[in-house]
């Protein structure tokens, strides 16, 4: 591929952090391997994409698409509207930008916006990040050239000749980072004396994780555990109502920017099972996983269980969580020797270089 001429790529998708960040870490990759290149991107309209991107310093582009509710809903039946729409807007947005090559990430918008450059011959890869696949790309499987994934056995899914394991991209913040739990601490008011839980359910929130965390408070003022406590944007007023005005060590907050230095300062840490657990993997700290019950096959706890069964995490279910997470917590504190396993197992399991890889795949497929 010729270096000096400008590339122009669609990067596609979203919804949440676990799809966006990713995303554009791809970018990142691509624009490392190939300088000269204009980018893109198409998300959903009134998603968190679309400020994300910008601030990550990529123009973007919202088409007007959203997922299926499992039950009746006005939302389910303005659907096919919708599908249409983002069809013929997905391919103006083609026309008009005439893009070398398309990638995408899953979530709503990359279903008509991947199909689209498809139908238009344009190069197309998609990353699926989980061990089940999502709508989107079941349905882009059979249309694209490429599909990297994370897990063995994709072959179930997808057609096995277009499937490269890759692993799932990082956000360079995380794999850059040096991970000073000193600095950790001081940026988040924190005592070095004193064990720290970190919990992000993501960057929407989990119920089921803030319920289990809720029901863990008595314990942690108890015994002096401090907390930086991601509830997500739908969450943070109901959760800072549980938090009492002595709770100088509960630190309840929306949304944590600095996701590596609450990475840093956290001796064990609280997460759902999507594509956070690619980045678990680097910053290799104690994990319980709790897996979302709302998504596709279950496909979260399949995730988390190709740790458990490295002894690399501990899985603790939404439901049983307010009755066992509080005592899970303090019995790993307790147990200096099963959280150092813990980590050096799901230390092994990293993958630094997705990024790079899928990029690599990416480009090759350019004329």
């Amino acid at each position: 591929m010729n270096q000096t001429k400008p590339l122009k790529v669609i990067v596609s998708g979203g919804g949440t952090g676990g799809h966006i960040f990713p995303a554009i870490a791809i970018a990142n990759a691509i624009e490392r391997q190939h300088p000269n290149t204009e980018f893109l991107f198409v998300g959903a309209k009134g998603k968190m994409e679309m400020t994300k991107v910008p601030e990550a310093g990529y123009n973007i582009e919202g088409l007007w698409i959203s997922g299926l509710q499992r039950k009746l809903t006005v939302n389910n039946l303005s659907f096919p509207f919708k599908v249409l729409s983002s069809l013929w807007n997905a391919r103006k947005i083609l026309k008009r930008f005439k893009p070398d090559l398309a990638v995408g990430v899953g979530g709503y918008a990359s279903g008509p916006m991947i199909k689209v450059a498809a139908w238009g011959n344009v190069p197309t890869v998609i990353q699926e990040q989980n061990s089940f696949p999502g709508l989107a790309n079941k349905l882009l499987a059979n249309s694209v050239d490429k599909i990297c994934v994370v897990y063995e056995g994709m072959e179930k899914h997808f057609p096995k000749e277009k499937i490269i394991i890759t692993g799932s991209p990082i956000r360079d913040l995380i794999v850059n980072a040096s991970f000073d739990k000193a600095e950790g601490l001081k940026h988040f008011g924190l005592s070095p004396d004193k064990k720290v839980v970190f919990v992000t359910g993501g960057s929407l929130g989990a119920r089921g994780i803030n319920n289990g965390i809720k029901a863990c408070l008595e314990t942690f003022r108890k015994h002096n555990i401090q907390l930086i406590w991601q509830t997500g944007s739908f969450y943070i007023e109901e959760m800072k109502k549980v938090v009492q005005a002595d709770d100088k060590d509960i630190h309840p907050m929306a949304f944590v920017k600095r996701m590596d230095l609450a990475y840093a300062a956290a001796d064990l840490i609280i997460s759902r099972a999507g594509g956070t657990i690619s980045e678990l993997r680097v910053v290799g700290k104690p994990v319980i996983l709790m897996p979302s019950p709302n998504v596709t096959e279950d496909h979260q706890t399949y995730n988390a269980m190709s740790l458990v069964k490295k002894n690399a995490a501990i899985l603790i279910k939404d439901k049983d969580a307010p009755n066992t997470l509080a005592s899970t917590i303090i019995d790993l504190f307790n147990n200096p020797q099963q959280c150092q396993e813990l980590s050096t197992n799901i230390k092994k399991m990293q993958i630094t270089d997705a990024a790079d890889k899928i990029a690599k795949e990416a480009l090759a497929l350019v004329k």
